[in-house]
């Protein structure tokens, strides 16, 4: 599967972004897919996904209850809803597949997309 991931900008502090990640291939939906991010310096950070059936999704607890992972499968797509954005937020943004299971560690993941800038100024 080939990701295209996109929506990323510069946001000042407080504002949104919705990420998307279109995904090529009949199979886009028995993949797993997350977001991860990494920052400059930084080592790639998981920060949400889900589970193998789609039913539950998982966030890493510094954007609980400010981003919401979401996909629609008719358009092998998958988002990433930003709001209450933070400077502590601008990354490069990445999404991923997987093949076999959900989990937060980026080494699981098969396939991903070229990231997509985010920029949170303050």
């Amino acid at each position: 599967v080939q990701l295209q991931a996109s929506g990323g900008g510069l946001v000042q502090a407080g504002g949104s972004l919705r990420l998307s990640c279109a995904a090529s291939g009949r199979t886009f939906s028995s993949y797993v897919m997350g977001w991860f991010r990494q920052a400059p310096g930084k080592e790639r950070e998981f920060v949400a996904g889900f589970n193998w059936s789609g039913d539950s999704t998982y966030y890493v607890d510094s954007v609980k209850g400010r981003f919401t992972i979401s996909r629609d499968n008719a358009k092998n797509t998958v988002y990433l809803q930003m709001n209450s954005l933070k400077p502590e937020d601008t990354a490069v943004y990445y999404c991923a597949a997987s093949r076999t299971y959900y989990s937060a560690k980026p080494g699981v993941y098969d396939y991903w997309g070229q990231g997509t800038q985010v920029t949170v100024s303050s």
